[in-house]
């Protein structure tokens, strides 16, 4: 409230005190979510990549839209979901959840994801037809495509790609101390336990450049990058991309995004409601002086999005 009032320096009192208080009562381990990300690096190097590439099952239908909390996932989901060749469904689950069935039954100690390596290529397709068979739960439109918008699924890139070769992965990116703030800014239901602290989120942000920078790497053309800043300054074009990447013809209804009456249960539910605007780009500004530790952390990979920061104003 003091924030859209333009207090923002009584709103931070607030956002610093409860993300304080949210902290203590969720568990997070930065170091834990680290070695898992090196154990996903090692797992799924080119070796593996390419001899299981196109194994898994076939179907064309799920495109998938990943990255980090409150960085436009949900836009670009309303604006495919427009399409009617496509329906939005939710952040749906069973992605992890399939990868977890890798350790079940296990009694040397062998877990996801050092486990893929032992599949054999039927036992891909396998989990591809699983996943598609949880994922239909939710498909009511009968539409050919559909959208699994889990952000948190971006560490899966390389699974998804052995169990699903033919689905689309999208990954929605926005400055990092945008990104970074506004999950400050949220008190999300559930998950998300990182977003309390701002090292915290800092550095799980460097951790998903480190393994979106692995799947370009090992994955050449395989997920499409759509930086937020560029989606609300050039929105045609980047409408364009979105629809060539994923094989779809054009529709003038995706330009209209807004006018879908599809729910929407993501904090971002107010905000694609509404024509594309660009208040958002910058918004740290505004808090710039209560920002210097997160500034810090992100300073390794700062100079890759200064592109997409706007003039400091006095």
């Amino acid at each position: 409230a003091y924030e859209d009032r333009g207090d923002f320096e009584r709103g931070w009192q607030y956002y610093h005190a409860g993300n304080r208080r949210q902290r203590a009562e969720v568990s997070y381990d930065p170091v834990q979510a680290e070695v898992l990300n090196d154990r996903l690096i090692k797992v799924f190097d080119r070796t593996l990549l390419d001899s299981a590439a196109g194994a898994g099952c076939t179907d064309p239908s799920p495109i998938f839209i990943v990255g980090l909390p409150r960085s436009g996932s949900t836009l670009l989901e309303q604006i495919l979901a427009s399409h009617p060749q496509v329906e939005g469904t939710s952040e749906l689950p069973y992605l992890g959840r399939v990868a977890g069935w890798l350790n079940r039954n296990r009694s040397d100690g062998i877990n996801y994801p050092e486990a893929v390596r032992e599949l054999p290529l039927t036992g891909l397709r396998t989990l591809g037809e699983d996943y598609l068979a949880y994922a239909q739960i939710h498909r009511r439109a009968g539409a050919p495509r559909f959208i699994d918008k889990m952000p948190n699924n971006f560490p899966n890139v390389g699974f998804l790609s052995l169990i699903l070769p033919n689905a689309k992965v999208i990954d929605a990116r926005r400055h990092p101390l945008d990104a970074c703030l506004s999950c400050y800014r949220q008190l999300f239901a559930k998950g998300q336990a990182f977003t309390y602290d701002l090292t915290e989120i800092g550095e799980y942000y460097l951790q998903y450049q480190r393994l979106m920078d692995h799947w370009h790497e090992m994955l050449p053309g395989r997920v499409l990058t759509v930086q937020y800043e560029e989606v609300v300054t050039d929105f045609e074009t980047q409408v364009r991309r979105l629809l060539q990447f994923c094989g779809l013809p054009w529709d003038d209804a995706c330009l209209r995004f807004y006018e879908s009456d599809r729910p929407v249960r993501t904090p971002s539910s107010e905000q694609v409601r509404q024509p594309i605007y660009d208040r958002s780009i910058g918004h740290w500004r505004n808090y710039q002086q209560h920002l210097a530790e997160l500034i810090e952390v992100i300073a390794p990979i700062r100079d890759r999005y200064r592109c997409y920061e706007p003039p400091a104003t006095r």
